[in-house]
């Protein structure tokens, strides 16, 4: 089944779960993973890794060099990315559960950490916190954020939590070539 059906049959089981009924584009992929430095060794967490967009481009970056854990709480989607990926640790669990996630896999800290989380993960957990207390002091956090939605209370409690969690947060452009329209909100230097 294709990403897009599977994506929307998902969102209408779960619609808190998930975040979007479709893929992030190319065009956002890249503006979300711009200002990561992955290198040799590098541990790579994602937040909300959905049907793998994200996780294919981080999987050609990272060239069998590092780590990388994707987080997903849906079963589905789950299940299917990691039939996809095998080289990805694929975790079943809420994004809360990231220092439970890192610790079973003996990660101490990750050098970046991707979110395509909903705001209903936002609500139910502080994760901008939760991800500052996970990163290596020179890691890179960033979450994508619909432009559509980003005026609303909240995306605007998104946005202060982020700038609470971390010493620098910035925001990109509007990636006009995704669909809907979105942004990419990174932070760095975690405050801890």
């Amino acid at each position: 089944m294709r990403d897009g059906r599977i994506l929307l049959r998902e969102f209408l089981r779960a619609p808190t779960q998930v975040a979007t009924v479709t893929a992030s584009s190319e065009a956002l992929v890249a503006t979300m993973l711009a200002p990561h430095v992955i290198g040799d060794g590098s541990v790579v967490v994602e937040l909300g890794a959905g049907t793998g967009h994200v996780t294919d481009t981080l999987q050609r970056r990272l060239a069998g060099r590092g780590r990388h854990i994707a987080i997903e709480i849906n079963p589905t989607l789950a299940r299917r990315l990691a039939a996809r990926h095998p080289a990805v640790t694929v975790v079943c669990a809420d994004a809360a559960e990231l220092p439970d996630v890192l610790r079973t896999h003996g990660v101490a800290k990750a050098d970046s950490i991707c979110s395509l989380l909903p705001w209903a993960a936002y609500a139910s957990a502080p994760i901008p916190a939760i991800s500052a207390a996970a990163l290596a002091p020179t890691g890179t956090f960033t979450q994508v954020s619909l432009l559509v939605t980003h005026l609303l209370p909240p995306a605007r409690r998104q946005e202060r939590d982020l700038r609470a969690a971390f010493a620098e947060l910035t925001v990109s452009p509007p990636v006009w070539r995704n669909l809907p329209p979105a942004r990419v909100l990174a932070g760095r230097r975690p405050r801890t």
